[in-house]
């Protein structure tokens, strides 16, 4: 288990208590060591994952002495203060650059600094303070096809937590998907919010802060119609994606199409979960610190990222299941944050949001005839099966 303390700069530490013998402890032994991390959910992993968690721990330490020092001399509200938009945001005020985002912003402060940034704090600016409130009194006890599928989802999400797997978490959870449901009717629910949600809660704390974050990711952050009934905007970026795979890593693209494998594959969940099933916690959240700051361009870094630093392998494996496998497996033990977002901005080479805006219409008319084409053949099926219904009552 780990045992939390604060040290002196306030950041969060973690020790680690493991049961085992000095034997069990040699660089040569092989086994699982089981613990919580920052955010409560359960770890297996290696000792070589503990030693990974620890040294990054111990540099988000010295990171959070900047931001600290920062908090001190601008005075407790600097961080409320600053404004958001372009992909400035932090730096735009405290003359911080995206680097020190991309350092990683301490657990204590990260809800003030993703709600500033973000632009979550300037909508929630623009309607009254009881907007929420109201919200969740107007729609209680109403029932629809996406408070129905929430109340499905639930449970399902990231069951065995100490907290989201409880009445009160799952409660909460609801509140947050369920008013945003009723906020954005064309949006209503998609399945993959619950996960996004669910994480918001744990970092933001305050459930209408939670909520807040998530509608500022739907409208302004994420690219359009990527949680609508026909994910329209998610197949535009699973295009975009493999378009920019081929350019980025084209040995990788070139192996993978010769083997018939559709990146979407993997990377659907990635998009629509904003990699909150993949990655572990503490990475997952270190990749949002820089999402809220610089868009969803982030995505096609960190996703590409993942390519390259598996690209050997990736190479060597010939069967559509191996490649996955790579790949779910690599993800659940990227436990160095800095490692992924080193290799997603430093090696995967620049990609600007107009250049990425470019693609996505480039791709748009193919997915909209796509999507037409499979509508016009789902609804042609189902006229089969109503004259075959038919036919089959008038038979004698």
């Amino acid at each position: 288990m780990l045992v939390r303390r604060r040290d002196s700069s306030g950041g969060d530490g973690f020790g680690m208590q493991r049961h085992c013998s000095k034997a069990a402890m040699s660089p040569a032994a092989s086994f699982s060591v089981k613990f919580q991390d920052l955010y409560g959910f359960a770890v297996e992993g290696s000792l070589e994952d503990v030693n990974v968690l620890n040294e990054v721990r111990e540099r988000v330490k010295r990171q959070g002495k900047v931001w600290w020092a920062m908090e001190a001399s601008k005075g407790p509200n600097w961080i409320s203060s600053l404004s958001a938009g372009g992909g400035e945001g932090l730096s735009s005020f405290v003359s911080l650059s995206s680097a020190a985002l991309l350092k990683g912003v301490p657990p204590a402060l990260r809800p003030k600094v993703w709600f500033s940034v973000s632009g979550a704090a300037k909508k929630r600016s623009t309607v009254p303070d009881s907007y929420y409130d109201d919200l969740l009194r107007a729609i209680d006890e109403k029932v629809t096809a996406a408070t129905l599928q929430i109340d499905q989802d639930l449970p399902r999400t990231f069951p065995g937590h100490p907290w989201l797997d409880t009445p009160q978490g799952q409660a909460s959870l609801r509140r947050v998907l369920v008013a945003y449901s009723f906020r954005d009717s064309d949006v209503g629910y998609c399945q993959g919010l619950n996960y996004v949600a669910a994480l918001l809660l744990l970092v933001m704390t305050a459930e209408e802060d939670a909520f807040w974050m998530l509608a500022v990711l739907l409208e302004d952050v994420l690219v359009n119609d990527c949680y609508t009934d026909n994910l329209s905007g998610c197949h535009v970026e699973q295009r975009v994606f493999k378009g920019l795979l081929t350019e980025k890593s084209p040995r990788i693209a070139a192996h993978l199409d010769e083997m018939g494998f559709d990146v979407s594959l993997v990377a659907t969940e990635w998009f629509l979960c904003l990699f909150s099933k993949s990655l572990p916690s503490e990475t997952t959240m270190r990749v949002w610190d820089v999402l809220f700051n610089e868009g969803a361009k982030v995505l096609f870094h960190v996703a590409l990222a993942i390519f390259k630093m598996e690209e050997e392998r990736l190479l060597g494996a010939h069967q559509i299941g191996d490649v996955i496998d790579i790949l779910q497996t690599s993800t659940r033990h990227l436990y160095d944050p800095d490692e992924l977002l080193t290799v997603a901005f430093d090696k995967i080479g620049s990609m600007t949001t107009n250049a990425i805006t470019r693609q996505r219409r480039k791709q748009e008319p193919a997915v909209m005839a796509e999507l037409d084409q499979r509508l016009r053949r789902l609804n042609s099926l189902r006229l089969e099966e109503k004259e075959e219904a038919l036919l089959e009552r008038e038979e004698p």
